[in-house]
């Protein structure tokens, strides 16, 4: 792995209460108020410990970059062996172990929309695509099996909403610039024919703006939009988002009415996610840490841009590049990390514009924030701390969006975090 690293650059109730019950209540409420603000603070923080979690315990997936190998702007090898499989506790967000399922370098990982099977890249050189069956009452996985990928260092995966298709991105290198390749499902979950293997179109002959990064194609990610009408492949070396048609019959993809959204040279577009309202998109740019806000046409498949902004406070003056994007369920907040700055940006979506405000930053309390995600009751926050081998574990505040830390998970080398069945 650490010839791949050098190869992809990587930079580094209201209940009714007795006379006798409530009387006890007023007297301490009183004397919390006589002891003033803070005494209230810290009042108000137990309540939030012992308020009843809307999450609930399922069944959860996270991605490692594998031993012997030192992972792509990491600091030491690696001593994860694959995919850890966890069951999450919804009182505080904790992950305790159920599985380790050997794999090489299964950096993401992706669940179909029944929940009953698992797909990963291997990020390797050459890439390749696996396959595990899903025993959802103990939530553990079962390798059924893989597939090349065609390209190297296979970095993203996803499964078409119709369950019929699964998606990659191969981030390439020199010798084999980037491409997105296409497989149909067998019906018993296993990856099947691979059915196009998409080629976008860089800055030509040359490098791009950035050399360093830029030297050819980069596919990073492939995803469907939240209307199932065309499939968005992102594209870090040709700073493009790919706009496609996925034919269901015959699995091929091809340029929607506009191919493609741009954004600005040289910013390195990684990953991008869509508002619940399907009309926003918000696209991550790697090597600028900003993110690209736009209107989204789902008919035409067009990007028409609303705002940039930073990912950074304005007195950082290190090396960052940005990882990991996700929007909150509510759809009123959208969270980033940092790589470098090692943190979450939180941002309130504007319910009218959806251009975002950066409310503040977070520590992910560790260094190195890959991967990132929340779990699908919108309670708690996720992040990967690759280069310490820790999960950081955020309670939500759903009155503000801001982030509330609430336990570290020791796990080596994660990545990517999805979320499977309820346990």
């Amino acid at each position: 792995m650490a010839s791949s690293e050098n190869r992809r650059h990587d930079s580094k109730s209201s209940a009714g209460f007795t006379r006798r019950e409530f009387l006890p209540m007023l007297g301490a409420t009183t004397a919390l108020a006589a002891l003033g603000p803070r005494a209230l603070a810290a009042a108000s923080d137990q309540s939030a410990k012992t308020k009843p979690s809307d999450a609930q315990a399922r069944f959860v997936y996270v991605g490692t970059y594998t031993a012997p190998g030192t992972p792509p702007g990491g600091t030491h090898p690696s001593s994860a062996v694959g995919i850890y499989v966890f069951k999450l506790n919804p009182s505080d967000g904790g992950l305790t172990p159920v599985q380790t399922v050997p794999a090489s370098n299964p950096s993401f990982v992706a669940l179909d929309p029944t929940l009953t099977h698992l797909y990963s890249v291997n990020e390797d050189a050459p890439g390749s695509v696996s396959a595990y069956a899903l025993n959802s009452s103990n939530g553990t996985l079962t390798f059924l099996n893989s597939m090349s990928a065609i390209g190297k260092f296979t970095t993203h995966i996803s499964v078409h909403p119709s369950g019929q298709y699964l998606f990659a991105a191969n981030y390439g290198d020199l010798s084999a610039p980037g491409n997105f390749p296409v497989y149909r499902i067998n019906a018993n979950g296993s990856i099947g024919t691979m059915t196009d293997l998409f080629q976008g179109v860089g800055y030509g002959t040359n490098a791009g703006p950035n050399p360093e990064r830029q030297e050819t194609l980069h596919a990073h990610q492939i995803l469907t939009d939240l209307s199932s009408s065309h499939v968005c492949a992102v594209d870090l070396g040709a700073d493009k988002v790919n706009v496609l048609n996925l034919n269901l019959g015959t699995g091929k993809l091809t340029p929607a009415t506009v191919p493609f959204g741009p954004v600005a040279s040289g910013s390195g577009c990684r990953h991008m996610a869509f508002h619940p309202d399907k009309s926003h998109a918000y696209v991550l740019d790697e090597l600028v840490s900003s993110i690209t806000v736009s209107k989204y046409d789902p008919v035409r498949g067009a990007f028409i841009w609303v705002q940039t902004i930073s990912t950074l406070p304005s007195d950082f003056t290190g090396v960052n590049t940005t990882a990991e994007i996700r929007v909150h369920p509510s759809g009123q907040f959208l969270y980033n990390t940092n790589r470098g700055h090692n943190s979450v940006t939180m941002y309130a979506i504007d319910e009218e514009t959806a251009e975002l405000d950066v409310i503040g930053w977070e520590s992910t309390r560790g260094e190195w924030p890959r991967g990132m995600n929340l779990d699908p009751s919108g309670t708690f926050l996720y992040v990967g701390n690759q280069n310490t081998d820790t999960i950081g574990v955020f309670r939500i505040q759903p009155s503000n969006g801001k982030l509330k830390f609430s336990t570290l998970v020791v796990t080596p080398t994660p990545v990517d975090i999805e979320f499977g069945p309820l346990a």
